[in-house]
């Protein structure tokens, strides 16, 4: 069908003002090629210029290319310039601290906000080059800075970059220093931002202070202290940063606390915008971590470690066993063809989540310990049965870490997807490389004493029965469709699931678009992505272990969730 003229010639317009007031060469290049392609290219343009890329509780994330609804110089100058004036409007003193990771882009859209800051008369400090994600939170806090910037877009695909806030004690508070924003922060800089007028003038400053390595030594040395300096070090790990910025940080917090130095993926050890091993750079996506489990199966390592591409998110694999291998989340090994072979299998983010919380509280360490509400009820249970505090929030540390308000200090913090806080006075943020250290702790106690991650999986499911979650995640072109399965699941709410009634079916809106339905043993938690074009479901059964047979109680679990997996399916019409 042909390009309705009138909406060409707005389109047009649109773009002829941005590229009047963009001030990147390349992106300016970029954006007449496509208008050279008009009215074919009206369906991009359009696409381009839908509106502006929104300034939520995660930042600015979207893709590479130029217009308002990407990611490019031009907006990162508009944020920036309306970061840093909501920041003076609030009073806020103290330098901007900004770090970034080895994406396209990254570098120069932290460098432009170091201008922006700088020129409106606020110090800037950059990181010393692509670091971790948790480098910066710890920054901010170790720094005293007003705020934080990490440019980054984590686990995303290649073609993607982002922007997240942090802030610091000052505007923060206690439980938000070094933490993520929250409304209304959000839109009050949200608002700063689109107040911004022609970027050419916006003063830039100079490039504002490059820290030195002395800011990453500290945060190694922080992060050594969360694990106790006298336990076992004999542990053999794999390990991948996935094309990221982990490596060289892991590596020099591995060697400081004395364990031997992690066996890397070699394909994968350094920095690559393109992640070109990977479809999608996030250890939860399927054939991710083939080169590191068959790096682990070569080495005969103990366990295996990913870090996602800003090293926020840990991933653990194991050595597949009788037992483990009805358990869900199985990744295929070298010899994954003979069903009885060795292999390795992923832990789902619960079970790293809980053997954290176990191994903490078996050192002692009393507190706050908190996850969300699409997380495993496993941590509830254990909480109850050990005396300590709970909480539970709803998804993003940008909450876990404002658990309880504050009436109890936050001593852990998990999400299923992979995130982990153990120190939160070191990083309130969660943070790969601290998480990986305490899952090395445990990994080389355990072994110490002959036993493995799987035997003290098993030894809770005994004592609390199997909480096996899993999650039906779809991907989509067009988010119409995420918006039309939300629509149908509260129009037709099932009233039965697995054969039971479903006893509660909640409706967190407006506060959160998330539908929770439980039954006497499950629970699915239903809501898009908040960072990818995804809709999910987060489902859980609890089924009790009878004469001490986990393995048993495994198997009944495994068929009752890939049972409730579909009945979710055709609820939401997928």
């Amino acid at each position: 069908m042909p390009a309705d003229t009138t909406d060409t010639d707005h389109l047009r317009d649109q773009a002829r003002r941005w590229l009047a007031d963009d001030p990147d060469p390349a992106s300016r290049e970029e954006l007449r090629a496509v208008l050279d392609q008009l009215p074919a290219s009206t369906p991009e343009l359009a696409d381009r210029f839908a509106g502006p890329l929104t300034f939520g509780t995660a930042g600015l994330r979207g893709p590479l290319r130029a217009g308002p609804n990407g990611m490019n110089l031009a907006v990162v100058t508009q944020a920036a310039a309306g970061l840093v004036g909501w920041l003076a409007a609030q009073g806020g003193s103290g330098p901007l601290v900004i770090g970034y990771d080895a994406r396209r882009g990254s570098r120069e859209f932290a460098e432009r906000t170091a201008q922006v800051a700088t020129g409106a008369g606020r110090p800037a400090v950059l990181l010393p080059g692509p670091l971790p994600t948790p480098v910066l939170a710890y920054a901010v806090r170790e720094l005293g800075a007003v705020a934080g910037v990490m440019v980054t877009a984590s686990h995303n695909p290649p073609q993607d970059n982002g922007y997240k806030v942090y802030l610091g004690a000052e505007l923060g508070g206690e439980l938000g220093a070094g933490a993520q924003i929250v409304p209304p922060a959000d839109a009050g800089i949200e608002a700063a931002i689109r107040a911004v007028g022609a970027l050419a003038d916006v003063p830039l400053g100079p490039p504002g202070e490059v820290l030195g390595d002395d800011l990453v030594t500290s945060y190694v040395e922080r992060a050594v202290a969360v694990i106790d300096p006298a336990g076992p070090r004999d542990l053999n790990v794999a390990y991948t940063p996935l094309h990221g910025v982990g490596a060289v940080v892991l590596t020099a917090a591995f060697v400081r606390a004395g364990f031997p130095v992690p066996g890397v993926v070699p394909e994968q050890a350094e920095p690559d915008p393109a992640f070109p091993t990977v479809s999608f750079p996030n250890p939860e996506e399927p054939g991710a971590v083939d080169r590191l489990v068959a790096l682990a199966e070569s080495t005969g390592a103990d366990i295996a470690i990913a870090n996602d591409p800003d090293a926020d998110r840990c991933a653990v694999a194991v050595r597949r066993t009788d037992r483990a291998a009805s358990a869900s989340g199985e990744v295929a090994g070298p010899d994954d063809g003979d069903p009885t072979g060795p292999g390795w299998r992923m832990l789902r983010g619960d079970e790293v989540g809980v053997l954290l919380a176990d191994h903490l509280m078996r050192r002692g360490v009393t507190g706050l310990y908190a996850t969300t509400i699409v997380s495993s009820s496993l941590l509830r249970a254990m909480c109850e049965a050990r005396g300590l505090p709970y909480d539970e929030t709803l998804t993003g540390f940008k909450w876990i870490v404002r658990a309880g308000g504050g009436a109890e200090p936050l001593v852990f913090g998990y999400e299923e997807a992979l995130g982990y806080c153990v120190a939160p006075d070191h990083v309130r943020d969660k943070d790969g490389i601290t998480a990986a250290l305490t899952v090395a702790e445990l990994a080389a106690g355990l072994k110490a004493r002959g036993r493995t991650l799987t035997d003290r999986l098993d030894e809770l499911a005994a004592e609390f029965g199997v909480h096996l979650t899993d999650q039906l995640s779809v991907r989509v072109d067009d988010l119409r469709v995420i918006t039309e399965a939300m629509a149908q699941i509260r129009a037709a709410t099932p009233t039965a699931l697995l054969g039971q009634p479903v006893t509660e079916a909640r409706d967190l809106l407006p506060e959160a678009d998330v539908v929770i339905l439980r039954t006497g043993a499950a629970r699915v938690v239903i809501r898009p992505s908040g960072t990818e074009p995804k809709l999910k479901a987060y489902l859980e059964l609890v089924e009790p272990v009878a004469d001490g047979d986990v393995a048993a109680a495994r198997t009944r679990a495994a068929a009752a969730v890939a049972t409730l997996r579909a009945e979710i399916a055709t609820a939401l019409g997928m």
